[in-house]
């Protein structure tokens, strides 16, 4: 039989639901559960894909306009908006409770909760906004920057928007729409970027990137709304709240707990030392989470319903976890490495030598994104394992060890003091967690360090040619030499693991006939 033949005999015979009722493809859509349908799952590689193309193009993007605007505005005009930037973090951490992630593990149609969990995310979200605004004009003082107050309360307009879309996005999400997902996230980048270039140019200052933010959240949530697969509504089916809450109020609160943690540094600085410290934080910051942002959110956009899917096999999901993870370190590690070697010198040639005191917190910031990437691609494993309760404790434990260590930092090192303390308190309390929980989940350390040895001792030794370059090269001759150095190291320690690829490409294969659904 033909290929094309053989998956048309796949496709239109009956077959058994997981519960053993038979169905036919559409029916067997609506009751796929966590493991969807096998068409469903053979969308995955062209979603990651799509998702991958939408980041690179994004951040491209982003990356180039933010370089425009930061020699435009300078620190402090840009710690003004990064005070207002972790406000909107902060409310976006609560704004839905955690609900919206229970469209792609909802064990049947999502249509049959989408209103309730629409209804819970806008509710929600109006009453964080309006918490937002209350306390604006406190959190800006206790900030350093009272000045900062209408541009937290205008970003927190963007609360409400978020938690209008969360269905919608959600929706896609499970249904691998990541094509249309691009659309929708590349109208809203670029009309936001050229907003808040155009508004800069007239001297409009921290205000434009903030009216910017908002006119690219309100272009992509109409957006969201019009190409969503099914129409938004609201509505309160009282069957499905408390399952609902109950899935994500320990997500929520995991959220708050992961704002905090991920966002302590910035508070701590902006309280500390300043806005303008934390104009320069922050653009380390955002450096050093460009490989994150590229590598780690494309697949987790993707990871969670690929694991939901296969949760009806432990031992398959299991062995995707770990191949992802191997993949995932070898395409991320070089960057954030040579990033971390060459940060002296990539910081002044990317955004001119006023900028260049970012440098110091970018070195240690590089080293915990190569951590963070590890963390976020095993919180999406915990949480479709079942395992959501154990991210709050990990956080909460976190927590309580990276503020004192960050405002050590802070006084004893300024801005460098508290990236280190970020990197130290990655590396000593939060990989041993979630190694510990990972292995209660059926993946055992040893496996999993086994998939990030090479890529890290490779990417080690990258790193520290690309901090000598810098010591004998010109700033942009050293940031060039650490940007193909990384390249070359990516390439090689993919093609070593091409066994992995291969594997993740026959395990989203919509050829298998196992895939039940």
């Amino acid at each position: 039989m033909s290929r094309r033949r053989h998956r048309a005999a796949h496709r239109d015979r009956p077959r058994e639901t997981a519960g053993g009722e038979r169905a036919d493809r559409a029916s067997g859509r609506a009751r796929a559960g966590a493991t969807g349908t096998p068409e469903d799952v053979g969308r995955a590689p062209r979603a990651l894909a799509w998702s991958f193309a939408n980041t690179v193009a994004s951040r491209i993007g982003t990356l180039a306009i933010g370089i425009v605007l930061a020699r435009l505005l300078g620190p402090e005009e840009f710690g003004t908006f990064a005070v207002a930037l972790v406000a909107l973090t902060a409310a976006l951490s609560l704004n839905e409770l955690g609900v919206s992630l229970a469209i792609v593990r909802w064990a049947g149609d999502p249509r049959l909760i989408a209103p309730t969990v629409s209804t819970i995310s806008v509710v929600s979200s109006l009453a964080v906004f309006g918490i937002a605004f209350a306390a604006a004009p406190a959190f800006a003082r206790e900030m350093g920057d009272p000045g900062a107050t209408p541009v937290v309360r205008l970003l927190a307009v963007a609360v409400v928007v978020s938690g209008v879309v969360a269905t919608p996005a959600m929706v896609m999400q499970r249904q691998f729409l990541q094509r249309r997902k691009m659309l929708i996230d590349q109208v809203g980048v670029w009309l936001g970027a050229l907003v808040s270039l155009t508004l800069a140019l007239t001297g409009t200052g921290a205000m434009s990137l903030a009216v910017g933010r908002l006119a690219g959240a309100l272009a992509s949530a109409v957006l969201f709304l019009v190409l969503s697969p099914f129409p938004f509504r609201l509505g309160l089916d009282r069957t499905h709240v408390r399952p609902l809450l109950q899935f994500g109020l320990p997500l929520a609160g995991a959220s708050v707990i992961v704002f905090a943690l991920g966002n302590a540094d910035q508070l701590v600085v902006g309280g500390m030392l300043g806005s303008t410290a934390l104009g320069f934080y922050v653009l380390a910051a955002n450096l050093s989470s460009w490989p994150v942002n590229v590598f780690s959110q494309p697949l987790r956009s993707v990871a969670p319903a690929v694991f939901a899917r296969l949760k009806h096999d432990p031992d398959e999901m299991r062995r995707t976890f770990t191949a992802i993870l191997g993949v995932v370190a070898a395409v991320a590690f070089p960057v954030c490495l040579l990033l971390a070697g060459a940060a002296s010198a990539v910081v002044p040639f990317v955004y001119g030598d006023v900028w260049a005191p970012a440098a110091a917190a970018l070195v240690w910031l590089a080293f915990f994104a190569a951590f963070r990437i590890v963390f976020e691609l095993a919180y999406d494993y915990l949480v479709i394992a079942g395992a959501s309760g154990v991210l709050l404790r990990i956080q909460v434990l976190s927590l309580l060890v990276v503020l004192p260590a960050q405002l050590l930092g802070a006084v004893a090192d300024g801005i460098r003091g508290v990236a280190l303390a970020q990197a130290a308190t990655a590396a000593l309390v939060l990989l041993p967690l979630y190694l510990f929980h990972l292995q209660r989940a059926g993946i055992t350390s040893v496996a999993a360090l086994r998939r990030l040895a090479l890529p890290a001792a490779v990417s080690a030794l990258g790193g520290a040619g690309a901090w000598a370059a810098t010591t004998t090269m010109a700033p942009a001759a050293a940031s060039l030499t650490a940007a193909g150095g990384a390249a070359v190291v990516m390439a090689v320690l993919l093609w070593l693991d091409r066994g992995a690829l291969l594997r993740l490409r026959s395990v989203a294969s919509p050829d298998q006939e196992e895939v039940t659904v």
